[in-house]
């Protein structure tokens, strides 16, 4: 067997090369759900995609005998390191055959192109931020993955522990069926302290999208700002998210918090569109958009992405008013199943109020550390 080559991903051919790995590695993972090729270079694509213009990057191959065997990204993220005055780099995009040599040699390349940016320590998976997906999964892999989260194989995390890492946080996600979530005690709660506090809830306005996307922003970049790994975004890439988003969202399960026309805080909650994109295998031609505007009528899922207030206004009852809400519409739209996540393994309150609705953890994603 021939020794292992990396090396920088150089041209069409390369980047078609990094693209398409996962592709083969997961043909036999039956809960690997395929992303779109276009959206993966679009999220790739370093000259136009808004992340990068606060970010470098650097994408890398493996090769064994002229075949490849891994790839890997190496993110310096600049407005990370700005925002928590730090000096971290990150990994992303992880793939690799099951050889422990494989992934010792793609993390040590990653771990050095940063090193010589300044980086003194490494974490990931994320790809290419905490904003997007990020994990790597340790527990759970018995099921599909929702809308934004990851999968990956089982041998991956052995892989990681062999070649030194360690745990810098777990994410948690809890599943529940809709129909089992108790809202009744807490939607009493919320609305005596939302009438105290002069908070209501709306739904976004479609009609004025782009102007609700921009105050939903200033709420997300204030209200995330004391979470371990928050990322604050600039308004080009959260205005790029929020088109994305307005593909598939439905506006019963976008939720502003209000106090005098005064956005305060947000839930957002997707439908399940992972169920949509397995059949199309990650191709839109030539029956790939085909199949997925048929099993999209089909989806029964909602996963909750991002439910946050602003600081003064948390003990408001507005969070609580938020689940209420959220899990009242799904039932209407005629949803069966519902996931929250992530959750950060030491947000207590928010830990203990899940289990307390009737949630039941039933996944989880590690961030890894290397320094």
């Amino acid at each position: 067997m021939g020794g292992i080559e990396i090396a920088v991903t150089e041209g069409k051919a390369g980047l078609k090369q990094f693209v398409e790995l996962p592709y083969r590695l997961y043909r036999n993972e039956r809960h690997w759900v395929p992303p779109l090729r276009i959206a993966v270079k679009e999220l790739l694509d370093r000259e136009k995609h808004p992340f990068y213009v606060n970010a470098e990057a650097e994408f890398f191959l493996a090769r064994r005998d002229g075949q490849v065997v891994g790839r890997i990204a190496a993110v310096l993220d600049k407005a990370y390191n700005r925002f928590h005055d730090e000096e971290a780099g990150f990994f992303g995009f992880y793939e690799s055959i099951d050889d422990k040599a494989v992934a010792k040699a793609l993390l040590d390349r990653a771990w050095q192109w940063l090193q010589k940016r300044g980086a003194k320590v490494m974490r990931g998976p994320v790809n290419p931020s905490t904003n997007y997906e990020c994990g790597m999964l340790i527990d759970g892999f018995d099921s599909d993955p929702m809308v934004m989260m990851p999968y990956n194989p089982r041998y991956y995390p052995a892989l990681m522990d062999e070649a030194g890492l360690r745990k810098a946080k777990d994410l948690y996600a809890y599943g529940s069926s809709v129909a089992d979530v108790g809202t009744a005690k807490s939607e009493r709660v919320a609305e005596k302290a939302m009438a105290a506090a002069g908070v209501t809830v709306r739904t976004i306005d479609m009609k004025n999208f782009n102007a609700d996307v921009e105050q939903v922003w200033q709420v997300y970049n204030s209200a995330w700002e004391r979470n371990w790994g928050f990322v604050p975004m600039s308004q080009e890439e959260f205005a790029l998210m929020g088109k994305e988003m307005k593909q598939i969202l439905k506006p019963e399960l976008v939720l502003l918090g209000e106090v005098k026309g005064r956005v305060v805080g947000f839930a957002l909650a997707l439908p399940d569109v992972n169920q949509a994109l397995k059949p199309a295998g990650g191709r839109l031609l030539p029956l790939g958009l085909v199949k997925i505007l048929y099993y999209q009528r089909l989806i029964s899922s909602v996963r909750v992405l991002v439910l946050g207030v602003l600081e003064e206004y948390r003990a408001s009852g507005l969070a609580a008013a938020f689940y209420a809400t959220l899990v009242r519409n799904a039932r209407k739209l005629g949803y069966s199943d519902c996931e929250m996540s992530w959750i950060l393994e030491d947000n207590v309150l928010m830990n203990r109020s899940l289990a307390m609705m009737g949630a039941e953890r039933y996944k989880t994603y590690r961030i890894y550390e290397w320094n």
